[in-house]
């Protein structure tokens, strides 16, 4: 199950699963996919890829499946309504998206208890271009075994894969990716507002920064399109930063952890969230600082 003869079954084909489908597909992978919104899986199958008619058949029909949805809740009804019911033991599954730890666990003890599949959490970081580009970075949890598995599976997507531990610590691992990565993307936009206001050409200030301690690849990439406005096409959406700065809030509670930061950046997310801007790119953060006329 550790080759590219082995047939994986992608459930996702987003933003992010779309680029790693088809990375996957030109790797030489057996690739068969599902998507809420069939239309979307037209450029994979275009690729190459096995459209399945249901979760269940892809189930039945593969030996990784490989997940990459939107939240905890939606992960949650696909493994229990589809995957546990029609897996068998010797399969694997990956779990590509950002969802709860604390769910984590419990969904991989109820697939391991209904049908002996194993689960590896393996939530990514570098967003639509490291998914297109095959540099994600991704923070794995599981047992040894299964990461071995993982490694091979998703060669073609990373630069690098770290095992954080069991089951559960991949999904930590990636709130503390996101804790950092959220704050950062609102200091830059609220520098870069003050300085349109101040007078300076925001244009040039990523460039100015590059190679200095306040380089980072949100600023290089956010911030040249906070600077030029330009606000599409969406990469990245604000409510997904939203979620995962509410789990690591959550996690902070449960763990007796103050993050003032990430709670102060969670209402401000929020803030801008409510003023319609959920479904859009965190560039538009800056609309967030910006001064209008009274």
């Amino acid at each position: 199950m550790s080759d590219k003869k082995t047939t994986l079954g992608f459930i996702g084909i987003g933003l992010m699963g779309k680029p790693m489908t088809l990375r996957l597909l030109d790797a030489g992978f057996n690739v068969k996919v599902w998507n809420r919104s069939p239309e979307k899986l037209q450029p994979v199958i275009n690729a190459g890829a096995q459209a399945c008619p249901s979760i269940a058949e892809l189930v039945r029909t593969s030996e990784v499946i490989i997940l990459c949805l939107a939240d905890t809740k939606v992960v949650e009804s696909i493994i229990r309504n589809d995957v546990a019911p029609n897996g068998t033991a010797g399969k694997l599954l990956i779990d590509l998206s950002s969802i709860h730890p604390e769910n984590t666990r419990q969904l991989a003890a109820l697939l391991h208890e209904k049908c002996a599949m194993g689960w590896v959490d393996a939530p990514v970081s570098g967003g639509v271009a490291g998914a297109e580009l095959g540099n994600l970075a991704i923070m794995a949890g599981g047992s040894l075994e299964n990461i071995d598995i993982a490694r091979i599976v998703l060669a073609p997507l990373y630069q690098q894969l770290t095992h954080m531990g069991e089951v559960g610590s991949g999904q930590v691992t990636k709130i503390c990716n996101q804790m950092i990565v959220s704050c950062n993307v609102l200091v830059i936009a609220e520098m870069m507002a003050l300085a349109k206001q101040a007078g300076v050409d925001a244009k040039q200030i990523p460039a100015a920064l590059a190679g200095g301690f306040a380089d980072s690849k949100p600023l290089q990439i956010v911030g040249s399109e906070m600077a030029s406005e330009t606000f599409e096409p969406v990469k990245w959406r604000v409510k997904t930063l939203l979620k995962d700065l509410n789990m690591a809030v959550d996690l902070s509670v449960k763990q007796g952890n103050a993050v003032p930061m990430s709670a102060l950046a969670s209402q401000l997310m929020q803030l801008h969230g409510s003023h319609g801007y959920l479904e859009q790119d965190p560039a538009t953060l800056i609309k967030l600082y910006a001064k209008t006329d009274a």
